[in-house]
């Protein structure tokens, strides 16, 4: 049991700063990411409320008590790294590492969150 919980939170803590890092850009860096939307053809008007959201699944990720949204959250984090990384890919900007790091943290994550 204690070995579940150190993957859990280990897993969870890789994702999370793969998310806090990716959603500080869209805030902090936002002309950059304008010019990476624009390439992947997604509206720019989009860049504050994903984050935002990205912000707000992290929160219900972490919280014990949301065992609902904390599903919906997991989902909506796997749907969303999927399609981060065939983007990278089909633009072929070498960019798509960061989503496969993404995507294995959250499955263990998620995996283990089951198991404890």
């Amino acid at each position: 049991m204690k070995r579940d919980r150190i993957i859990y939170y280990i897993a969870t803590g890789i994702f999370s700063l793969v998310i806090l890092f990716s959603a500080g850009m869209y805030f902090f860096n936002h002309e950059f990411i304008k010019g990476a939307f624009s390439s992947l053809g997604y509206p720019t008007y989009l860049i504050y409320p994903y984050a935002t959201a990205k912000l707000v699944g992290l929160f219900a990720i972490w919280n014990p008590k949301f065992h609902v949204i904390k599903e919906w959250a997991y989902s909506a984090f796997f749907f969303a790294i999927t399609l981060a990384f065939f983007a990278h890919i089909l633009i072929s900007d070498g960019e798509q590492m960061a989503a496969v790091i993404a995507w294995v943290a959250l499955v263990v994550s998620y995996i283990f969150s089951k198991r404890i």
